[in-house]
């Protein structure tokens, strides 16, 4: 098997349980519905460990564009090989998300809220706020990154790895989770957004485009800056790339805090009318 069949298989395992635990939550009528954010977080972790477990030997599980990119950045992953990597993560999560439609089939008539449907297959976010929300996502992915080289750096972790990052995507879920669902991979937010689109779901809705970029971007620069961290940090091998990419992760940063002023300003003055 190629590595491109690889990630396409393992990125459509991890879909598949990691939308399927949304849907079972989300959906009315099903058992699991109204089980809560730890049950999702729980699920999405065992996604990813599974997931990891079936592909691992074949093509190293990397199921998320951003720690392609963010190993290619580092020299540890062939830049040759990442468009070839990326495609098959994005179509493995196309293809998941489209088992979960099929899987959910009679349950998608008896939900009315448009807005739960599409959580189902991407996130959003808890309060709309442009950088700060990109931001959530820059710091998930950066831990998510750093947290996976340093499980791997122990000898401990060989053999039980994805399940030790399964952990991981649970704990990220649970301690930052809360701010936009935290997507931390391109291939788990846009290709389900792009079946959300495609499929004939009844009653979903818009996919929330005007989103989308921000948990693509997000992932991407937290994640290539996670590894370019810790080769600098843990490694000593420091790059003119980790300088670029801190100093864009200090622009978004400024940026966020300029928004929330400038959010917090409007909100005193709008207090101030309506008590006038």
């Amino acid at each position: 098997m190629s590595g491109f069949l690889g990630e396409l298989i393992g990125t459509m395992i991890l879909i598949i349980l990691g939308d399927g635990v949304c849907a079972g939550v989300s959906l009315k009528k099903s058992y699991a519905r109204n089980s809560g954010w730890i049950v999702i977080t729980m699920g999405w972790g065992l996604a990813v460990a599974i997931g990891a477990y079936a592909v691992g030997r074949i093509s190293g599980a990397h199921l998320n564009p951003a720690l392609t990119l963010a190993l290619a950045s580092t020299g540890d992953f062939p830049w040759s090989e990442v468009p070839v990597y990326i495609a098959g993560q994005l179509i493995g999560g196309f293809l998941g998300a489209c088992i979960v439609f099929l899987h959910y089939l009679p349950h998608w008539r008896e939900t009315d809220d448009p807005g739960v449907k599409r959580g189902i297959f991407c996130t959003g976010p808890a309060i709309p706020h442009r950088w700060a929300n990109l931001l959530s996502e820059m710091i998930g992915t950066f831990v998510l990154v750093v947290g996976i080289l340093a499980i791997g750096a122990n000898k401990f972790a060989q053999g039980i790895n994805p399940l030790i990052v399964g952990f991981l995507i649970i704990v990220i879920g649970m301690s930052l989770g809360g701010t936009t669902g935290y997507a931390i991979n391109p291939a788990r937010d846009l290709a389900p957004r792009i079946a959300h689109a495609i499929l004939p779901i009844i009653g979903k809705g818009s996919s929330n485009w005007g989103y989308a970029w921000i948990p693509v971007i997000g992932p991407i620069i937290g994640g290539v800056f996670g590894a370019l961290f810790y080769k600098a940090l843990f490694i000593g091998q420091m790059t003119t790339a980790f300088w670029v990419f801190g100093g864009v992760s200090l622009i978004v940063i400024i940026f966020a805090l300029r928004s929330e002023r400038k959010y917090a300003t409007q909100r005193i003055v709008q207090d101030q009318v309506t008590s006038e």
